[in-house]
């Protein structure tokens, strides 16, 4: 018997933990490390103008008779600085050196008769864009030092320094790519990144209902509002696991039932026996041909206490009295189960479309192969089909899991987050973003409602990484090819 390799067993885990972080450390040291010593390289080898590049954005360009690109690099310079050392005020809140002070402080001057309050908020915010700012400046200045060197280098081998006519005609040609997603980047990091760090950072502070920005001062509280989700008292520590529990259970059930029911429907229009087989994918599609708010606002009054539904069982004589599924229900459960079905009817022509257009590419050199081999239909559809559906649609499943997980129109639409738990605002029904909007929207608790957004992301994206980095449509991309 071979003797076991002593190096492949597995280290402890606070020993590879340890592994871990000490070589991200070294990777990112040996980073810093090389830029470092391309920047001196640059340094020592460069002109005149991109020495004083370092100091001067455009002098490079400049001094390489690049005057365009050279004066778009100084006046960035000079529009930085000016915003940095003056800091202009918008609202009566300065942007710029003192809003990295006012950042730290979020504020010191709780106001009079005469003065008005500081607005913290507008100081959280503006600290986040001036951080901002110095990123993207930072991004630019390593821009011109690399366009100086450039031109350094396009003298040396006699070509010559290019135009502001050719860098045009360049990023219509060759690094189109940059053209086209530069205005993309730009608009992610201004509309997407800086208001989601902007959000996290609220989830730090102590800005609820109880200090209204512009009217009370707030401040930084550290890790206080995360741990008063273990505290015992309060609405997010007594709530947020019922409502998380509930959330999970509902993302699987919403999830499970509609994949499985779209593949089943899927599998019965694409025998052969059925026919028409267009008309029947038709009549499924209408259930999605409407707007979805439009199918869920008329479920709810269908579904209502004293709605068609009720009357009709009323009146045939399956009822004694109307009975309350969704909102004003007795038993939680009865709202959580109507939820389920009537997403099943939302949700299930989604995926039963999506295999019906699998099931027309699944290679028939596949089915040929096990029909040779005699494997009957039923053995076919267990060993080749449904695999080959599961394999295709794995990144579906797992997006729409997360899709369910904040899904917050079919919650809110059909029952608000009803039937209501007494003394919280975390009804029953309610799913982590629905509280999040009650908290948010209705109560003014915005820096609980972001360790509730903080939460919900970390959650969503650790189950995405996990799930996917585990399947088979990663670990086995080439399979069916």
């Amino acid at each position: 018997m071979p003797k076991k390799n002593k190096s492949s067993k597995k280290r402890p885990f606070p020993r590879r933990f340890l592994l871990s972080v000490g070589h991200v450390f070294n990777s990112v040291w040996q980073k810093l490390k090389n830029k470092f010593n391309e920047t001196k390289e640059r340094y020592d080898d460069g002109s005149i103008g991109t020495k004083w590049s370092h100091v001067i954005m455009g002098a490079g360009n400049l001094h390489h008779r690049q005057i365009a690109k050279g004066l778009i690099f100084l006046l960035l310079e000079i529009g930085f600085l000016a915003v940095m050392i003056l800091s202009p005020e918008i609202n009566d809140t300065p942007i710029g050196g003192k809003a990295i002070v006012n950042f730290i402080t979020l504020g010191t001057d709780e106001g009079s008769i005469t003065t008005p309050t500081d607005n913290s908020m507008l100081m959280l915010l503006f600290g986040v864009l001036t951080f901002g700012m110095i990123v993207g400046f930072y991004f630019a200045y390593r821009a011109n030092l690399r366009s100086a060197y450039k031109a350094d280098l396009d003298e040396r081998k006699g070509r010559g320094a290019t135009s502001f006519k050719e860098d045009i005609q360049s990023l219509m040609d060759e690094r189109f790519h940059i053209a086209l997603l530069t205005p993309a980047l730009i608009g992610i990091i201004t509309f997407t990144l800086l208001p989601t760090i902007f959000m996290i950072l609220i989830a730090f502070t102590n800005y609820d209902s109880a200090h209204p920005a512009g009217q009370v001062l707030f401040d930084w509280v550290g890790l206080r509002n995360f741990a008063k989700i273990f505290q015992g008292t309060g609405e997010i520590s007594v709530r947020f696991f019922p409502v998380l529990g509930w959330t999970m259970l509902w993302a699987v059930l919403a999830t499970g039932t509609c994949y499985v029911g779209g593949i089943m429907l899927g599998l019965l229009i694409n025998k052969k026996q059925i026919k028409p087989k267009k008309l029947w994918r038709t009549i499924f599609i209408l259930t999605i041909a409407l707007p979805q708010f439009i199918t869920l606002l008329a479920m709810r009054n269908l579904l209502s206490e004293y709605g068609p539904i009720n009357d009709f069982m009323v009146n045939i004589g399956l009822l004694e009295e109307p009975i309350a599924f969704l909102a004003q229900a007795k038993n939680p459960w009865t709202a959580r189960l109507t939820i389920i079905v009537i997403n099943i009817w939302i949700g299930v022509p989604y995926t039963m479309l999506m295999t019906s257009g699998i099931l027309m590419n699944v290679p028939h050199e596949l089915y040929e192969a096990a029909e040779i081999d005699g494997a009957t239909k039923r053995q076919a559809l267990i060993h080749i089909t449904l695999p080959y559906i599961v394999f295709v649609t794995t990144p579906y499943l797992i997006t729409s899991f997360i899709g369910n997980i904040t899904n917050f129109n079919v919650i809110y639409l059909l029952t608000g987050g009803a039937p209501t738990v007494s003394g919280y605002k975390a009804g029953s029904t309610d799913l982590l973003i629905t509280w999040l909007y009650k908290l948010t929207i209705d109560e003014s608790e915005y820096n609980i409602g972001s360790v509730i957004g903080i939460m919900t992301f970390i959650i969503t994206a650790s189950i995405t990484l996990l799930t996917y980095r585990h399947s088979k449509a990663y670990k086995e991309e080439d399979a069916f090819q």
